[in-house]
């Protein structure tokens, strides 16, 4: 299995990484010694990333991180670690809000390093833009943070190539944070070639459509417990019936190939370019092992053929986003 490279000049890792958010309740719950059984069999399997947030769980994420060093030490030297800043709670009112000040980003980044007990992070995002902020100021931002060598690097999420571009040519961006699968395709209108043109890793978040590309996709009553899915229109009727209705056929190919769904998924992601790299969160070790399966998959011209047939560009039935959710990601097409 080769390992990429996380941006130009960044460390090689597994071509697999963990998406931190399933340590926190987002997409149901989970205990701290779940989220540890995932990072044990992370540095079993050779998984090396680990993409988190100061809010996921409001703290909770990193928190979790932070008592599995302590209890591993030598598993800091194992992973990179990416975190991210840039969301506040709005004091005026209910939801959040953006801030991409020097005084914020750097005091998230000290209370991310507490939680997580460490000196450095890998990986510094913002997490959202502030729109009313020039996007190279932010940049001067977080390049001041690598300077004073607590972050190793920078890089964006949920941001347009154009902005990319005008970042990058201020300080170097190892990464771009999108969301990027069979069901989410918008990355490939510019995001996609930008990053490789210039060097930059595009992490892929929910390359397994939040669940339904896999073996056991959420049920709609499942999916109603949880906030964020409750407002989804791919999770709302009748989007949610059509879409467990359009994968199934996907469902039946990966079976055919003797791989798990979610694996395929996966190996798809991967297959788009060497400076893709997935992290899919679980909460389950079987789930990590059927997501194993698609990193040590290389699929042929014919099984990618086999798959765009089943699942064309634009299938997916509703937006990624609702109105609401679509607050802060970029759009660019």
């Amino acid at each position: 299995m080769q390992h990429r490279r996380l941006g130009r000049n960044g460390p090689l890792v597994h071509p697999l990484g963990i998406g931190a958010m399933s340590f926190s309740n987002f997409y149901g719950p989970t205990t701290e010694a779940q989220s540890h059984d995932i990072l044990d069999a992370a540095v079993a399997a050779g998984v090396s990333h680990i993409d988190t947030s100061n809010v996921y769980g409001m703290g909770t994420s990193e928190t979790v991180i932070g008592t599995y060093l302590k209890a591993n030490p030598t598993a800091r030297d194992h992973f990179s670690i990416a975190t991210k800043g840039g969301i506040t709670r709005n004091p005026d009112g209910p939801g959040n809000i953006f801030d991409n000040s020097p005084a914020h980003l750097q005091a998230e980044l000290e209370g991310s390093l507490k939680r997580m007990g460490v000196e450095a992070v890998d990986l510094y995002y913002v997490h959202r833009r502030d729109a009313s902020v020039p996007i190279e100021e932010v940049t001067e931002t977080m390049a001041a943070l690598v300077k004073s060598g607590k972050a190793k690097s920078i890089g964006f999420s949920e941001i347009a190539p154009t902005s990319l571009r005008r970042a990058h040519a201020v300080h170097p961006v190892t990464a771009v944070q999108s969301e990027y699968s069979l069901s989410t395709r918008s990355p490939e209108l510019g995001l996609v070639q930008t990053c490789a043109e210039l060097g930059v890793a595009l992490v892929a978040f929910s390359p397994i459509g939040r669940s339904f590309l896999t073996d056991t996709p959420l049920t709609y009553a499942a999916a109603q417990e949880l906030p964020f899915l409750t407002h989804n229109p791919r999770f709302m009727q009748p989007n949610y019936d059509a879409n467990i209705a359009a994968v199934a056929p996907f469902q039946k190919l990966a079976a055919d190939m003797g791989i798990s769904t979610a694996g395929l998924a996966i190996a798809w992601v991967l297959a788009q370019g060497e400076h893709v790299i997935p992290i899919p969160g679980t909460r389950s070790l079987s789930h990590f092992a059927q997501l194993l399966e698609g990193a040590g998959r290389a699929l042929t011209a014919d099984e990618l053929t086999a798959i765009a047939e089943i699942l064309p560009v634009g299938w997916a039935h509703g937006d990624r986003y609702s109105a609401s959710q679509w607050n802060g990601p970029e759009r660019y097409c």
